[in-house]
Order: C-alpha cells, then structure tokens, then sequence
C-alpha cells in the first residue's frame, strides 16, 4: 500500500528558482520543503475561520481594543 501520492505541479520561474535555492541551503528536497510549506499553510488555515468569527463577535460587542476585552471579562466576573 503507497503511503504517498506523487503530483505535478507548475511554479512560475521565479517561484521554483528561489524554492530549489531554499532546498539546497537548507539540505532538503524540494519535496520536503513543499511538504512542510502545505502542512503550515494548512495549519494557518484552520486558525483563520475561528478568528475572523471572534473578530466579528467582538465587532458586534463593541470591543475595539484589548482594554475593551479587559472590561468586559471584569463586568462578567462581578
């Protein structure tokens, strides 16, 4: 059972220049260094929905600064 799934993929020039010049600095295949670029964008990604849904709570609270968080968990705690 393959454990990996091979793909193609077109970079522009400059693109695929400066990840092979990353690769050899860094000793790694480019394989790698695609590798570890996806799973960080994947995991950014899956902070950016939470977020943008807290920030657009806080806008409807009225929070604009971390002061205004500050008060706000203060009045909930008396």
């Amino acid at each position: 059972m393959r454990t990996s799934c091979r793909w193609t993929i077109s970079l522009p020039m400059g693109l695929a220049r400066d990840a092979e010049r990353v690769a050899n600095e860094e000793g790694r295949s480019k394989s790698e260094l695609v590798r570890e670029a996806l799973r960080l964008y994947i995991e950014e990604r899956r902070w950016r929905t939470p977020q943008r849904e807290t920030a657009a709570r806080a806008r409807t609270l009225g929070l604009r600064s971390k002061e205004d968080v500050v008060c706000l968990i203060r009045a909930g705690r008396k």
